[in-house]
């Protein structure tokens, strides 16, 4: 919820201070779209990044099903499983001292029926810390969504493209086009914040979609590839950092090359120890 450190403390009390940071709630999320304060969000899988991006400020991290591409190698995240999840979430929820550290609940594992959502929800909050979890669908997922909000636990819904369903939408495919397609994103979005979702995700929407649903909620919405108007954003932390191999969102903007820094050093380091370069006498115990 970037702004100033004066402006943020004196407007929102999730903006810390020289007390130490406060921890970001739900309800900070509705303030902030009342302030006109953009929300930011990165997903993490692990206690390192997950500490660095604490220290940075962002609001919200998600310990995304997006793990089976950036940490297992799967080709699509129709794999991952709960238990594979539960130890990343874990590890990201004992480096995030302000941040809303979000469960991503994986494909199987809440579809059936608002029961198993539930489970599975309750799984996550017991075992790894997380003070949320997200789930993708609009109205084929609200009464999944009502339970699991009614059990005491806040949701983060998705909608417009949802990876999960990339095979039913035909590949990773623009959703909300055209008047019906629009009609259809707005018809999720109001009915995700009706079953009582705190934030709604909306993934590669032309903005324009974006905006309207924007305007038409009261809940904020996270833009993930669906243009400035949103009311926060998010990305893949692999992708911005430069750190993803092949090809890039054409919505991500990167912030820094990762994968060229590391190549460069593990090259360096290769050759340091073929030549003998290291370790020098000032790497050596006396």
């Amino acid at each position: 919820m970037a702004a100033s450190d004066s402006a943020q403390e004196q407007a929102a009390p999730y903006g810390g201070g020289s007390a130490g940071p406060k921890r970001v709630r739900i309800r900070h999320f509705q303030q902030a779209k009342r302030d006109g304060v953009k929300i930011t969000g990165l997903t993490s899988y692990d206690h390192l990044t997950a500490g660095i991006f604490d220290r940075a400020g962002i609001d919200f991290l998600l310990v995304g099903d997006s793990a089976g591409n950036t940490v297992f190698g799967y080709d699509t995240t129709l794999p991952v499983t709960v238990d594979e999840l539960i130890p990343l979430t874990r590890a990201v929820a004992r480096g995030a001292k302000r941040a809303l550290v979000i469960a991503d609940l994986p494909f199987g594992s809440y579809e059936t029926n608002p029961r198993e959502a539930v489970h599975t929800a309750i799984r996550f909050m017991k075992e790894t810390g997380a003070h949320a979890v997200k789930l993708e669908g609009g109205e084929r997922s609200a009464e999944q969504i009502r339970h699991i909000v009614e059990a005491g636990i806040p949701v983060m819904a998705h909608i417009g493209f949802t990876p999960q369903s990339e095979h039913g939408l035909g590949g990773h495919v623009i959703q909300g086009r055209g008047d019906r397609g629009a009609a259809q994103l707005l018809r999720d979005a109001r009915a995700v914040e009706e079953a009582g979702a705190f934030a709604v995700v909306l993934e590669m929407v032309p903005s324009e979609a974006a905006r309207a649903v924007t305007e038409a909620l009261t809940i904020p919405t996270i833009s993930v590839g669906a243009g400035p108007h949103c009311d926060g954003q998010l990305l893949v932390w692999t992708d911005w950092a430069g750190l993803t191999t092949g090809r890039i969102p054409r919505f991500v903007k990167q912030y820094a090359q990762l994968a060229q820094t590391l190549e460069d050093a593990a090259n360096a380091f290769r050759e340091d120890v073929s030549s003998g370069e290291y370790p020098a006498p000032e790497h050596e115990y006396e």
